[in-house]
């Protein structure tokens, strides 16, 4: 029994070292290749693992995004797999690398912004820092979010206009999320009104204003500061939430129509800077020099 289990063990041995092609340097067997094939197999099975995890975290349409990563990711573990056992076999590469090594430096630099983009993306998806819908402002510019791309995010501005916003800038560059923490944001609206004016009736005029402002969220009262002594006029500003921020624009122009047209009727001067100038004596101007 020992004998034949023996037996049966040098045969596939011998199966599996069988040269199929060999050299001083190389050395190809059945094994080689059958090596190659379970590599491949258990990379396939690894990816559909990682890709059942990954998927189990994302939105539904969020799923798709990742398929061509997931090809990409195969084909580059086929070939770094083939070409270690291939190394181990005996096979000199290289002269293949170092003829690809002036071609990958180059790509590489061509690519590297691209590469940031997507790993920028994978890193937003998966985060879930970023959803479509969040209203975020980058560069002085206020959009909405609409569509969450591997290389890109897609927002559409307060004009209407679809701003592209490359992935790897939400890593080196300071974004503000208008909607991370929650749906309300703090807005305010600031008028500056004469020396002399009745300030407590400028504090009831803009509460009242803001308080009857549609699109503004009720729940939370309005508050009225007194910012600053400016060098014309007093500075005031009225803090409100609204649960809107990307439309808040409207809502601010809306408001500064009703302050001013009430300031108007209750007498209270919206001034604008001025200066005084102050001249010298004319005989003064005469003097010899």
């Amino acid at each position: 029994m020992i004998k034949t289990l023996r037996n049966f063990w040098e045969a596939i041995i011998g199966f599996l070292t069988k040269p199929i092609y060999e050299s001083d340097t190389v050395h190809l067997t059945v094994g080689t290749l059958i090596t190659i094939v379970v590599v491949i197999a258990a990379i396939n099975v690894l990816l559909k693992i990682i890709k059942k995890v990954v998927n189990s975290r994302l939105a539904e349409e969020d799923k798709n995004k990742f398929v061509s990563i997931f090809g990409f990711a195969r084909y580059l573990f086929y070939i770094l797999a083939i070409i270690t056992i291939l190394h181990a076999s005996g096979l000199n590469l290289t002269v293949f690398l170092t003829a690809s090594a002036a071609l990958f430096v180059g790509l590489g630099f061509a690519l590297q912004y691209l590469f940031q983009d997507i790993i920028s993306g994978i890193l937003i998806i998966l985060d879930q820092s970023l959803h479509v819908g969040d209203v975020v402002e980058i560069e002085g510019k206020v959009g909405k979010v609409t569509e969450i791309n591997l290389r890109t995010t897609r927002a559409v501005t307060r004009d209407d206009k679809v701003l592209v916003i490359p992935n790897h800038k939400f890593l080196i560059e300071t974004i503000y999320n208008h909607t991370q923490n929650h749906n309300t944001t703090l807005e305010k609206v600031t008028v500056g009104v004469a020396y002399g004016s009745d300030v407590h009736l400028v504090s009831k005029l803009l509460l009242d204003i803001v308080c009857s402002q549609k699109g503004i969220n009720k729940k939370q009262k309005p508050v009225v500061l007194f910012d600053n002594f400016g060098d014309s006029a007093l500075i005031f500003s009225v803090v409100y939430t609204t649960m809107d921020s990307f439309t808040d624009n409207r809502i601010k122009s809306e408001l500064r129509y009703r302050i001013y047209e009430a300031f108007q009727q209750s007498n209270i001067v919206i001034p604008f800077p001025q200066r005084t100038v102050h001249l010298a004596h004319p005989n003064l101007l005469n003097t010899d020099v």
